[in-house]
């Protein structure tokens, strides 16, 4: 039996089918499920999806809302340009093509932050189109199965593998391109994993060309890791009348559309940051410093309490506003704000939470 087969005949007896975006023919659903899979597991993103979709139950939905609106039911899953050009996308749908998805993979790459892969991957769940995928787990998949040395992610090897995807659809007629798209997903996820993979109960394990040879370890080539680099920034929980100021951040870069909280360089002092903002402070407190990782550098966040008598503020470059404590889990916020923010809140703003006494 060729490839393809064999994976569709393990994928139906031992393939996932009880997630929340299977079964389901509805291109929309099919869409969000796979955008938010990217560089996130599927525990976390199984209650965004559920959530998301009783704000936006359609493209037209999500089309009609403002970035502003969606932004809250994407907060926390990071990589927060999938969100903005999911509405995009959906903008896009509802203007060019008059609410209805895209009927085939060529023209769903067209759209804000849909590659070949992604539209594969919609065009087969939706449509039953034998457009192959590659995603990174595929690659891995590939690259043990057939050999392939090199890093995935450079383009020679990636043209390679992309004909090795359209091969194995090629070489089977009336395949199930849904049941085999899913199949190859899973076993990329359950069996022919980063770590361990289980070879012992892979369906193609036969003729797998790294467990033959032994390679499984070395196959993908990993890349070579370069040290993360390391900044620092100092925030500022301004607070006043139990509210505290936001600021949102531009798009694009770091967080961009969310609301946050000010930030000052390392080297100034939160009472003149304060200033700068036309607030005067009343007292301040330094809390605990912590570090959120991004994929291209780690950044240390000092962050600074600070009671103001008034919440007049200057002109800023940014919008602002004061958001009641209730009113925080309204906002799209990054997921370490809202944790800094959550901590402050639950802690009824004790001292003893603070690193430090007042200065």
């Amino acid at each position: 039996m060729d490839f393809a087969p064999r994976i569709v005949a393990w994928q139906r007896q031992h393939g996932r089918h009880d997630l929340p975006w299977q079964n389901t023919r509805d291109p929309y659903r099919i869409w969000l499920s796979e955008i938010m899979l990217q560089q996130t597991q599927v525990a976390t993103v199984i209650p965004y999806y559920d959530r998301f979709l009783q704000r936006f139950p359609d493209v037209t939905a999500l089309a009609a809302a403002a970035q502003e609106d969606v932004m809250p039911y994407w907060a926390g899953l990071g990589y927060y340009a999938r969100a903005r050009n999911l509405h995009r996308c959906a903008q896009e749908i509802a203007r060019d093509w008059n609410g209805r998805f895209p009927p085939t993979a060529e023209a769903i790459a067209t759209l804000p932050g849909i590659g070949r892969s992604t539209a594969a991957a919609i065009a087969a769940f939706a449509y039953g189109e034998r457009s192959p995928i590659l995603d990174g787990n595929v690659k891995r998949v590939f690259t043990r199965h057939f050999g392939i040395a090199g890093d995935p992610a450079k383009r020679e090897i990636e043209q390679r593998l992309w004909g090795l995807a359209d091969a194995q659809v090629d070489a089977a007629p009336g395949l199930d391109m849904a049941a085999y798209t899913q199949g190859l997903m899973d076993l990329g996820a359950t069996l022919c994993t980063r770590g361990k993979p289980a070879c012992d109960r892979c369906p193609a394990a036969d003729s797998c060309v790294a467990r033959r040879e032994g390679r499984q370890a070395e196959l993908p080539t990993p890349k070579v890791r370069k040290a993360i680099p390391e900044r620092e920034t100092c925030m500022l929980v301004l607070r006043h009348q139990g509210a505290f100021l936001l600021q949102q951040r531009p798009e694009p870069g770091i967080w961009g559309g969310l609301w946050s909280l000010p930030e000052f360089d390392v080297t100034g002092d939160p009472d003149s940051a304060s200033r700068a903002l036309g607030l005067e402070p009343e007292q301040r407190f330094e809390l605990a410093a912590f570090a959120h990782t991004f994929t291209h550098y780690r950044l240390h966040i000092k962050p600074w309490l600070v009671p103001v008598r008034a919440a007049g503020l200057r002109e800023a470059a940014r919008p602002e506003r004061w958001v009641p404590a209730d009113k925080l889990g309204s906002m799209a916020l990054p997921a370490p704000v809202k944790k800094l923010l959550q901590g402050l809140v639950d802690a009824g703003m004790q001292d003893s939470l603070f690193d430090g006494q007042a200065r």
